[in-house]
């Protein structure tokens, strides 16, 4: 008898079943106990997958990696209920399904305007080598970076000059496609690669989009590297003259070492940006923490906040930590919205991104007289005349939506026959912006204008477009759609850019950079510090065009980009630099140091302010602006402990973390954990909080005061006001009373935060805590 087709489909619904469900998910243990070698590890997270399989073959086979450094734990192929059972017993932490779509790349005037070059610090007294001639430049300090991979030939990772590889160091240098030990030398002195997870969900690599080894075919991970630890060259600039000047890393003598974990998309091209699997990142911070580094730089978040147990890099990271490892991350690039920011672990150095005072100005000259300031770093120039303007909708194909979007320059959707020969206006939203330029000229359009949205506000983005071309702001971006459409002819002439230093005001706040409140630990403030985000030049691979377009046959050594990408490793760069200082501080206290002498004024000794020219708040700055030399010396710092983070955790419901540690009957609240910054949510009446200082100001002796300015709408009182200290290492305790005043409710205002400070001061230091409130 003729099978139907019903009856065939039903025989083979077990197997699509099982090629469905099947997924990766990460078996978390915490902590090691017992185990004394590496291949006991292994054979015992082998069990534990036998335990859920038919065949000791399968379990073998679905196991991607066995963390067995410092993290304990295993990523496997499971099915759901496999995974299910897993995660029933009693010594498992937590299982959970890695997904594919949760971790991205967050895409050098900048040390110059934080006081470690030439230029003089913002708005510091301090001598502008200090910080950098006692750290010798990062000297014997180890710097690994996850990212996606590095190009060793540029001339930022010479290591001429440069002293031994530290004998703690434990790394390899892993050879592949175009990349093999040769590369690695005394300053780039290891480099890995991980693709297991990539590949168990997208199969192999494609070799024609990115190579099989440590070597960067996109440009982020050598940007990001460079930006920590470059070398200094000189006469460096982008695209043939702009920037142009001595490139160089935070902490040009330290080591560097590579991890790439993170891969192109398939069927998307390199500009629509990366994945990084959490199995591929818990496989390389472990081995990070392994091979020896003393600080970690992460440019990599999230749009999916989630819980401790579940976010792999703050599980990696709390590991680092335990080995007194510095670990800076993004905050994430979905500003300007509340509540968006990634990486919001207490142990976890988060960065938001900030302009510096540098623009490369593009002005454009409208057909009325009007000459309006943009920005870009186009090397392309129009002719000395006028051109026919035109906005994007009025240009657009017939079958495009007469809707918001004809404006936005998205690809197919200009007419050629009615762009030809015309500067187009689009604005910015969906896609990219390199991809609007692209679009106008598919169209045979003659030169671009980019306008800001409202969100966007006065963030310029200086991208190397592939047409003459300029961005501008929202305010300005109204002016021209005005002129448009009150003019019969419109006409405009783009003057070619050029490199403008001293720019105000800066720092401004970018409006891509990830705000709070912290949405997974509400009572830990976050982002903790902002730093240069916004058109940064570093080093380049020469395997990717400046904007990453397959259409665009551009090479460039150097380029500039923006992201907490970028801002995140001038934050590593400074840990380094203090890990140098003071090799026996804890990462709490180095963490501690950045945060309380942050910035709070930009260069008119005005508030920072955001892109919109708002006053800025510490969900988008944390405490401010970096200013590392300042943080060399913090007269005190809040330190804390591994044991203080598993404190913090047991009062978050993590109990089971670390074997040999018993969570204690009365347990401290989050708000309690000695952080250099404090948030109270859903305050109902008054709170009394708790924090201990650490006297390391260089004199031993000193008497610090108190001063306080306290949210609007609340009162904060600090007890005792006068700390007296004999020496240095002495700790003195405080405690901070906020109370809701009266009318506090009706004076926090729509965003239901409040914002203030406390500070310690003994006419020398200045050890400023934000204050972030928010009422029941």
């Amino acid at each position: 008898m003729k099978e139907s087709p019903a009856f065939s489909l039903l025989l083979l619904l077990p197997l699509l079943a099982s090629c469905v469900e099947r997924q990766v998910y990460i078996v978390y243990f915490g902590e090691h106990s017992g185990e004394k070698t590496v291949n006991e590890i292994e054979e015992k997270h082998h069990s534990y997958i036998y335990s859920v399989k038919k065949t000791e073959e399968e379990a073998r086979a679905s196991l991607l990696y066995s963390y067995k450094n410092s993290i304990n734990g295993f990523a496997a192929s499971l099915t759901p209920d496999e995974a299910s059972k897993l995660s029933e017993l009693e010594e498992v932490v937590s299982v959970f399904r890695s997904d594919p779509t949760k971790y991205s790349l967050q895409t050098t005037r900048s040390w110059e305007f934080v006081g470690l070059e030439e230029g003089e610090e913002l708005n510091s007294d301090m001598n502008k080598d200090e910080l950098l001639l006692k750290a010798r430049y990062g000297r014997d300090v180890i710097v690994g970076l996850l990212d996606n991979g590095v190009w060793p030939e540029s001339k930022s990772f010479s290591d001429e000059g440069m002293g031994p590889i530290p004998k703690s160091w434990k790394g390899i240098c892993q050879s592949g496609d175009a990349f093999n030990s040769s590369n690695c030398n005394k300053k780039l002195i290891g480099a890995r690669y991980y693709l297991k997870g990539y590949e168990q969900r997208y199969g192999p690599l494609n070799t024609s989009q990115d190579y099989r080894s440590p070597r960067d075919k996109d440009g982020h991970g050598t940007h990001t590297s460079s930006t920590v630890g470059g070398r200094r060259v000189s006469n460096v600039s982008a695209l043939g003259g702009f920037a142009r000047g001595t490139a160089s890393g935070g902490a040009p003598l330290v080591h560097l070492a590579m991890y790439k974990v993170c891969w192109p998309i398939p069927g998307k091209g390199k500009e629509e940006g990366n994945t990084c699997f959490t199995e591929d990142m818990l496989a390389a911070i472990d081995d990070a923490i392994r091979d020896g580094v003393n600080v970690l730089s992460i440019s990599i978040g999230t749009s999916k906040p989630t819980n401790y147990t579940e976010d792999g890099i703050a599980i990696g990271a709390l590991h680092a930590i335990k080995k007194n490892i510095v670990v800076a991350c993004g905050a994430g690039n979905n500003g300007p919205n509340p509540s968006t920011l990634s990486n919001p672990a207490p142990w976890i150095i988060t960065v938001g991104a900030s302009s510096v005072d540098r623009s490369f100005s593009a002005p454009i000259v409208l057909g009325n007289g009007m000459k309006i300031v943009g920005q870009t770093v186009t090397p392309y120039k129009l002719e000395e005349k006028m051109y026919p303007l035109v906005y994007a909708a009025q240009v657009v194909s017939p079958d495009v939506p007469k809707s918001y979007i004809a404006g936005q320059c998205l690809p197919g959707s200009l007419s050629p026959e009615k762009t030809k020969g015309k500067i187009v206006m689009c604005l910015r939203g969906n896609g990219t912006r390199v991809g609007k330029g692209e679009e106008v000229k598919r169209a045979g359009g003659i030169g671009f204008v980019l306008g800001n949205s409202p969100a966007n506000g006065a963030e310029l983005a200086a991208d190397a477009h592939l047409l003459p071309a300029t961005a501008v702001n929202s305010d300005d971006a109204i002016k021209i759609l005005k002129y448009i459409n009150s003019t019969r002819h419109p006409t405009a002439y783009i003057i070619p850019a050029r490199t403008v230093l001293n720019w105000k005001p800066a720092p401004f706040m970018a409006a891509f950079s990830s705000r709070g409140p912290n949405v997974i630990y509400p009572d830990i403030l976050k982002p903790d510090i902002t730093a240069p985000g916004l058109n940064i030049l570093a080093a380049w691979s020469e395997a990717s065009s400046p904007t990453k377009v397959a259409e665009d046959n551009r090479v460039v050594q150097y380029n500039i980009l923006s992201g907490t990408s970028m801002s995140c490793p001038h934050v590593g760069a400074a840990a380094a630099l203090l890990r140098a200082v003071h090799p026996t501080w804890t990462s709490a206290a180095i963490r501690s140091a950045l945060i309380t002498t942050a910035g709070l004024n930009n260069n008119m000794g005005k508030p920072i302010t955001d892109a919109a020219g708002n006053p800025a708040n510490s969900f988008q700055f944390g405490s401010g602006h970096l200013r590392p030399a300042k943080a060399a010396d913090p007269g005190l710092v809040y330190d804390a402990s591994y044991t203080d983070y598993l404190l913090f955790l047991c009062s978050n419901g993590v109990t089971n973390l670390d074997p040999s540690f018993k969570c204690p009957k009365s347990l401290p609240t989050s708000n309690n954990l000695n952080y250099p910054s404090l948030a109270i949510s859903k305050l109902n009446g008054t709170m009394t909080i708790k924090r201990t200082v650490t006297n390391v100001g260089g004199g031993g002796k000193a008497v610090y005061f108190s001063s306080v300015k306290p949210p609007k709408g609340f009162s904060v009182k600090v007890w005792p006001p006068i700390l007296f200290f004999n020496n240095v290492g002495q700790k003195k305790s405080f405690t901070i009373t906020v109370r809701a005043e009266g009318k506090a409710a009706e004076t926090i205002g729509e965003n239901g935060h409040a914002f203030g400070w406390y500070t310690w001061n003994d006419g020398v230091h200045v050890v400023r805590s934000p204050v972030a409130v928010s009422l029941a």
